[in-house]
């Protein structure tokens, strides 16, 4: 099969269309012909530098939609013929930059029909890192004020749509020129970054979604009411000066890393079924130009998400 692989660290021009062997579905694991495959930050940070997975040769992608073609020992949920979408369990669970991807059958569930593979293979890891942050963990309630940095990003603009199907209120910060996307989403204040101080303009808020960390995490705490919420996506630079912090200010901290998660698959498909839940494509491209796609993603000026497209016209 056809897969995109690297052989070293380094920038986009280590990434090659290689040829490997097609895997074989395990026990309890599914064989899925790749239709679509999103990108996230951790794909080119694994690229450049290992992050989690320091193994080499290495073929990246966590986001997948396709089409059943085999089913292990055990798997009951799905056939041969059946349309899925779902995480490969991270951060080792790595390869959908393929033709084919094996992974448990529990970290998959049905896509929609309503959405086409493209739509679906955008979602799983973004939006399972948002709605693990906001409802398993921080378990947002209606009303709540919850504040969104970085809400036009992957992660971002699919915690906005998520918080406001919990009916909470949104904030999100953002460059101005994506103020309006943020408000389409369902935003109910923006905040532009660049221009304004956000610990000047918000308070009392009940949950702040980060995945920035640095000087952004450590202000965000003075942001929150007493009994409030921060959740973070990457480690924090002085974790004891900040528990101490957090403490005087009678808030709580959590760092969180997505799991692989058939529950959580399954909520995300029901609010993309339902329309609650969309992601936004900022560009597709083909799998053999998967260097191209990373070096867009490296720009930090998209909107949503990008999208390895597998299978023609079948992704669509």
């Amino acid at each position: 099969m056809r897969a995109i692989s690297q052989d070293k660290h380094g920038g986009p021009e280590v990434l090659g269309e290689a040829r490997v062997p097609r895997p074989t579905p395990g026990p309890s694991e599914i064989l899925v012909s790749v239709r679509a495959a999103g990108l996230n930050p951790t794909d080119w940070k694994h690229r450049a530098g290992g992050l989690f997975v320091n193994r080499l040769p290495l073929i990246l992608g966590w986001d997948v939609s396709g089409v059943v073609e085999a089913v292990g020992f055990g798997v009951t949920l799905f056939e041969p013929g059946d349309e899925v979408f779902g995480m490969l369990p991270y951060p080792h669970g790595v390869g959908s930059h393929a033709e084919y991807v094996t992974g448990p059958a529990r970290a998959f569930v049905r896509k929609p029909a309503g959405i086409d593979h493209v739509q679906a293979g955008a979602l799983p890891l973004a939006a399972l890192t948002a709605y693990q942050a906001l409802v398993d963990t921080a378990d947002v309630q209606p009303g709540q004020r919850v504040l969104v940095h970085a809400a036009a990003g992957g992660v971002g603009h699919l915690a906005v749509q998520i918080a406001k199907a919990r009916g909470a209120y949104v904030i999100g910060t953002a460059s101005a020129a994506k103020h309006d996307f943020l408000r389409e989403l369902g935003a109910d204040e923006t905040i532009d970054y660049r221009s304004v101080d956000f610990t000047e303009t918000v308070s009392d808020v009940d949950v702040v979604l980060d995945p920035l960390a640095g000087e952004t995490r450590a202000r965000s705490l003075n942001v929150l009411r007493r009994g409030g919420i921060l959740v973070s996506l990457l480690p924090a630079a002085a974790p004891e000066e900040e528990a101490g912090a957090a403490a005087l200010l009678g808030v709580r901290v959590k760092t969180l890393l997505v799991e692989a998660d058939h529950a959580g698959m399954q909520a995300i498909a029901d609010l993309a079924r339902t329309g609650r839940l969309r992601a936004h494509i900022e560009a597709t491209f083909p799998l053999s130009e998967a260097p191209k796609a990373h070096t867009l993603g490296e720009t930090n000026r998209t909107k949503g998400k990008i999208v390895l497209v597998l299978g023609g016209h079948d992704a669509l």
